[in-house]
């Protein structure tokens, strides 16, 4: 399959599932980028139109990528917890979970976020 249509397949589903997944201020939105290489997760409030916490594996070099994944959400969680956010909306951004944006979750759960 052609990378343009696996990459507007996955915004077509990213789309459709933003129509259902909104972030408020007492549960903000996590949402997660995955590239090739690396995994970017952010918690966004849309009332205020601000970024609560962010993260990323940039710069991390221990490991294969699902257990930098595991790392990013880790520090996803205490980033976010240290905001005075403790439960959030998952948003897969239209890939399936599986994998790296499974590992995100689940190290995020068990860092002490609710979703």
């Amino acid at each position: 399959m052609p990378a343009d249509t696996r990459r507007e397949g996955r915004l077509m589903r990213h789309r459709r599932v933003r129509k259902r997944v909104a972030g408020t201020g007492e549960r903000p939105r996590l949402a997660v980028f995955r590239s090739l290489s690396h995994i970017y997760a952010q918690v966004i409030d849309y009332r205020a139109g601000r970024t609560v916490a962010a993260a990323s594996d940039v710069g991390a070099k221990a490991g294969n990528k699902t257990e930098r994944a595991k790392l990013v959400g880790k520090a996803l969680a205490d980033k976010a917890k240290a905001a005075g956010v403790a439960e959030v909306v998952f948003d897969r951004g239209g890939y399936r979970y599986h994998g790296r944006v499974k590992a995100l979750a689940d190290a995020a759960r068990e860092a002490g976020l609710r979703f």
